[in-house]
């Protein structure tokens, strides 16, 4: 018997595809160098049929993707649900793009300042991560969510309400490599980027507080190899403290950190320091079970 599911998370950089039993532990799992970003206009649908595919032996297999393959860089646009939205808002906004291959929409809220905010393939990992646990659908749930683009977000009785979108990471490799802030070595000086948590004091005028990663150099004799370091901890720093405001967070709420465990390091060592209670969770097993849980759910509508 073959796999039950061919489960993907098909992201702008690289495709993370893994084939399901029908229980939904993984059979197999490839990762491919084929991001939508690096993809002709209308090469998706051929490059999965003829690569993704074969490599997992899932020629007939269904299939459920996730991430920017909805967006307009990839194979077709998922219109975005509206928040508030759980699994069944989301399986009842699947969008087949072939037979048997679905999409997961991205999920749309009305963000900071009466802009909307949107996230695409966080929603999985998010509902995958309720799904993992009968508890985390009632109540209150606050989950930070690392990344290029972090979410902050808030889920209530098992639908995300709200969330608000930090582009740190984005920030960080941009002042890092393209302005007077840019400094060699990796980010790895954990004394240099606590000298930045404690810099970036509660999220406020960040603009000026940026400007120490260069001063503290330059008129401070710390090594500049330390900047990167300093950087991370003043924006993650920054990000931590001023953030969950935005969403009504009172401070002693506890948080889920939910993704790639070393970059949810940085943020556990943030919440630390702030004294707000956190747990690390896996992304790759909440993406799974999201990915699992809509199939389910979509076959059963």
């Amino acid at each position: 018997m073959g796999p039950g599911l061919l489960a993907c998370d098909w992201g702008t950089t690289n495709l993370r595809a893994w084939t399901l039993d029908g229980a939904g532990q993984v059979v197999a799992h490839k990762e491919f160098d084929l991001g939508v970003s690096k993809l002709q206009p209308g090469q998706a649908a051929k490059r999965f049929r003829d690569e993704v595919r074969p490599a997992l032996g899932a020629e007939r297999t269904p299939a459920m993707l996730c991430g920017m393959v909805g967006s307009t860089l990839g194979w077709t646009v998922a219109p975005y649900a509206d928040c508030p939205a759980g699994l069944p808002e989301l399986a009842a906004r699947l969008t087949e793009v072939e037979p048997g291959v679905r999409i997961v929409p991205g999920l749309r809220c009305e963000g900071i300042a009466g802009a909307p905010d949107v996230m695409r393939g966080e929603e999985t990992q998010l509902m995958g991560w309720v799904a993992q646990r009968p508890e985390r659908a009632r109540g209150r749930q606050v989950v930070c969510h690392p990344g290029t683009h972090a979410k902050w977000v808030l889920i209530e009785d098992g639908r995300i309400v709200r969330f608000v979108t930090a582009m740190t990471g984005e920030l960080y490799a941009v002042l890092s490599r393209h302005s007077v802030l840019k400094g060699e070595g990796p980010a790895d000086d954990m004394d240099a980027f606590d000298e930045g948590l404690a810099a970036a004091g509660g999220g406020e005028a960040l603009a000026a507080r940026l400007f120490t990663a260069r001063a503290r150099v330059v008129g401070g004799d710390k090594p500049a190899q330390s900047t990167p370091s300093y950087l991370s901890g003043l924006l993650i720093g920054a990000e931590v403290a001023a953030t969950p405001r935005l969403l009504g967070v009172a401070g002693g709420e506890p948080v889920a950190l939910l993704g790639d465990a070393a970059l949810c390091g940085f943020y556990k060592r943030a919440l630390d320091r702030l004294g707000v209670a956190n747990q690390i969770f896996d992304g790759e097993a909440a993406a799974l079970a999201g990915l699992f849980a809509l199939n389910r759910m979509g076959a059963d509508a």
